[in-house]
């Protein structure tokens, strides 16, 4: 047994130096809090240091603990903007189904100022290079595991539905943030009926599968890795719900900040798919059928999030974001040049976007 130093716990109520808080009363009142939990958890309250950025109003903080290389993560999450009750339920739920998240250590609700262990400090989407797949499969391997627990363990009722309603209102932010605020493009007639007829179809087409728990951004940069080998633990899950199985596997390969050659996406979707059929997942029986639903949730997704980006930079002064918005609209431009009934979304992107239509690996063409 080592000998561990005395917690520096601050006694004034003053915010710690390397923090900067834009209110100052907020920060008084992270310090008082941090004073009354250090104790209790051997936290160095002079180690607090910022951990990670968030495109929501959250911060991550990292802080040392007394125990020899132990650290812990703080959540700042201002209780008039972000709601912590659903990361708290999500987070046990996890727990439960046996996938690594993080452990509730404290949470003051009234305040918004929460303990959390650390799962690590390199994230998936540090560790893998879309140059190299190969070396980057074990990783996904385990993605994948952590997904189909995350799956069994569904049950209706007890998160938030991914229905109509929702998915309308995560597609009409692409007209909104990036066709209009972004492009400064306000559709009309013809082509306000084409984006809306093909929005129709992504619809019906999301909501034919069936539902299961939706992490909602399962995706490399939410994925963190463990040099002990436990697996990978999970982060970002707030926004889970319950919804279409097709959701987060289309997320995992078509990243927000990388993407990867068709073959690996597919050799990786397989492999998913597999398992998802051994474990008695509800996927469809034939891999074809399976994958263009899949392709079909991810142009939703992919829809959504290039309007998100863009609200990020033109609402929340977050530019970063919005340089990898290309990204999505090739995404959205591959997916619907596949698909005979996506020909119309494709010429309303290339006509917006300036670009020339594109053939693709017809995998799964209608």
């Amino acid at each position: 047994m080592t000998d561990s130093p005395t917690p520096a716990i601050a006694t004034n109520a003053e915010a710690p130096a390397g923090i900067a808080w834009h209110d100052a009363a907020r920060g008084q009142a992270f310090a008082r809090w941090l004073e009354r939990i250090a104790p209790a958890h051997h936290l160095l309250a002079a180690t607090v240091r910022p951990a990670s950025v968030d495109a929501s109003f959250r911060r991550y903080f990292r802080i040392d603990a007394a125990d020899a290389g132990a650290s812990r993560i703080i959540m700042d999450a201002p209780p008039d903007k972000e709601d912590s009750a659903p990361f708290v339920k999500v987070a046990g739920l996890m727990a439960q189904a046996g996938v690594r998240a993080p452990k509730v250590l404290e949470w003051d609700a009234g305040s918004g100022f929460m303990l959390l262990d650390d799962l690590g400090r390199q994230t998936m989407l540090e560790a893998v290079d879309p140059a190299q797949p190969q070396a980057a499969l074990e990783l996904f391997e385990q993605a994948t595991d952590a997904l189909v627990r995350w799956q069994l363990a569904s049950a209706p009722g007890v998160l938030p539905p991914y229905d109509e309603a929702l998915l309308r209102r995560e597609l009409a932010l692409f007209p909104d943030w990036y066709l209009g605020r972004h492009r400064g493009v306000t559709l009309q007639d013809k082509a306000a009926r084409t984006l809306a007829s093909a929005f129709d179809q992504i619809v019906r087409t999301n909501l034919a599968s069936h539902a299961v728990y939706v992490h909602r951004d399962f995706m490399p940069r939410n994925l963190m890795v463990d040099p002990g080998g436990a697996g990978l633990g999970v982060l970002d899950f707030q926004d889970a719900v319950y919804g279409p199985i097709t959701y987060d596997i289309a997320c995992l390969m078509r990243d927000a900040f990388m993407s990867w050659d068709e073959e690996f996406v597919l050799d990786v979707t397989v492999r998913y798919w597999e398992k998802a059929r051994r474990a008695g997942l509800p996927v469809d029986e034939d891999f074809g059928a399976f994958y263009r639903a899949v392709e079909w949730m991810g142009l939703q997704r992919h829809l959504k999030v290039a309007g998100i980006f863009a609200r990020l930079t033109l609402r929340d002064g977050k530019p970063r974001y919005l340089a990898d918005t290309p990204r999505f609209i090739g995404y959205i431009r591959a997916t619907a040049a596949r698909y005979r009934e996506l020909t119309p979304l494709l010429r309303l992107i290339d006509e917006v976007e300036g670009s020339q239509a594109q053939t693709g690996y017809a995998f799964g063409r209608m």
